[in-house]
């Protein structure tokens, strides 16, 4: 037990020291302590990133649907890491200012952003069943399209990795109000490591960071967006409505909760 505390202490040390181009040990989910969280959680959002991908490699990968927060993460990551992944949902229901994100990222940084898509016979047999809009029939009916295009999809894209890097803020809505920076979470059977590099930052600090590095960004956040997802289910907000009211608009009001699924 005590060479096992030693390990971890010695395992943590090495990957803080953010000096160091090429770190000698890769830590394990296992190896992760609650001593470890807290202190990951003390870690500033360009610290947290680079301590990520150069402790885990390509174990670990920032998850974005190229909103605010995931705009700011992805330039974060380009000035700290030689080499890192990024990897979005795609619905197939995208807005069209979406796609040009994605496209204007992936030749800003070079990247190939990596797309996961809904299963096809899956979806298919949604479609069949209950025609492309059945979000509109009821929550149930609304919660079963997010899983089948977004929910599932995801849990394929976490199967490649042990790290997942989100844009989770606490300011996005009451229910994200205690987002952690770090957590151990179960997938599949599975523990994996759930960061939040930007969790407390808020919508002011985002736009400031965008407009000093003059980063691309979803050109929807100029026409009164504010969370962004499939065409129809993300609208503009009203003056005054918190930031996911936009979001199923027709569920307003009895739904605080608004999450399509990945994050609950």
């Amino acid at each position: 037990m005590r060479l096992r505390k030693s390990f971890n202490a010695f395992s943590l040390n090495l990957a803080l020291n953010l000096n160091r181009n090429l770190y000698l040990i890769t830590m394990k989910i296992k190896d992760i302590t609650e001593n470890i969280l807290g202190k990951l959680n003390s870690m500033s959002a360009e610290d947290l990133i680079k301590w990520a991908f150069d402790t885990f490699g390509d174990r670990a990968a920032i998850g974005t649907s190229f909103q605010l927060t995931g705009t700011v993460m992805v330039d974060l990551a380009s000035k700290h890491v030689k080499k890192f992944r990024v990897f979005t949902i795609d619905t197939l229901r995208l807005h069209p200012e979406t796609y040009d994100a994605i496209k204007a990222s992936e030749k800003k940084y070079g990247l190939i952003i990596e797309r996961f898509t809904p299963d096809d016979g899956t979806l298919k047999s949604m479609l069949e069943r209950f025609g492309e809009y059945l979000f509109f029939m009821d929550k149930a009916k609304q919660e079963y399209c997010c899983f089948v295009r977004k929910v599932e999809p995801n849990k394929r894209a976490l199967k490649t990795m042990d790290v997942w890097i989100t844009g989770l803020r606490k300011d996005q809505s009451d229910y994200r109000k205690t987002v952690p920076k770090a957590s151990l979470v179960e997938e599949d059977g599975r523990k994996i490591l759930k960061l939040s590099p930007l969790a407390d930052w808020n919508t002011e600090k985002i736009w400031q960071y965008i407009k000093e590095n003059n980063l691309p960004y979803n050109k929807l956040f100029d026409k009164g967006y504010d969370s962004i997802g499939c065409i129809i289910c993300s609208t503009p907000l009203v003056k005054g409505e918190p930031p996911r009211s936009g979001r199923w608009r027709w569920f307003n009001k009895e739904d605080d909760n608004k999450e399509c699924g990945i994050h609950k």
